[in-house]
């Protein structure tokens, strides 16, 4: 079964976007870093998601990423699924960080249960013929609105979203152009999405230094 190891964002300032990464989210092997001038505007077609458990871990990230140089796009709040905000990198990722429950039971910590992957498809039927044919196993399915994968022994969690639907979802335009700034690292060899998301059989760089 497929499995992502790792997912790597193409950055403009490869040193401030270490540090920026090291300060926000201090992630391990599941992130890496390039740098690129390769041009891109607006809405890159995914976001990247911790998954907390508790609303306090959740505000410690959001803090912890405004406070390095992100911009809030949804401040942290309570939803109909639980807590979450989300925020914009210096590099123009969008990050979500979310817990399903409401209410804080312990102090908060910044350690994270799921780092999930969600790509914009234009076609999510047609994504999702393309994975399962890639050898990524379905763990749970909504028809043509939303599907995700089993994460395997991988670091990351990949779904698929309508790319409107995830925008909307962010809380950004579905208008933007260029390169998606973004390889994902994965056991299943090199290819491309029908999305133009690009796959890379190994990592490329070191790991951002927690």
């Amino acid at each position: 079964m497929a499995s992502i190891t790792s997912v790597t964002l193409e950055v403009a300032d490869l040193t401030a976007a270490q540090d920026f990464y090291a300060s926000a989210f201090g992630l391990g092997p599941e992130l890496r870093l390039r740098e690129t001038d390769a041009p891109t505007t607006g809405f890159r077609g995914f976001t990247l998601s911790l998954t907390v458990s508790q609303p306090a871990d959740a505000r410690a990230y959001l803090d912890a990423a405004v406070a390095a140089g992100a911009t809030t796009v949804k401040p942290a709040a309570k939803s109909l699924w639980g807590f979450g905000g989300v925020v914009q990198a210096p590099d123009g990722t969008i990050w979500k960080v979310a817990s399903a429950k409401k209410k804080d039971t312990a102090p908060a910590t910044r350690s994270f249960e799921k780092l999930v992957l969600l790509l914009g498809a234009t076609d999510v039927a047609a994504s999702k013929r393309f994975y399962v044919e890639h050898g990524h196993a379905v763990a749970r399915s909504f028809g043509r609105k939303y599907v995700e994968f089993e994460p395997a022994s991988g670091a990351v969690t990949l779904g698929l979203y309508g790319r409107r639907a995830l925008a909307k979802d962010a809380g950004v335009p579905d208008t933007g152009t260029g390169s998606h700034r973004l390889v994902i690292n994965s056991d299943v060899g090199s290819h491309t999405d029908p999305d133009g998301f690009e796959w890379d059989a190994a990592p490329v760089l070191a790991a951002i230094a927690v």
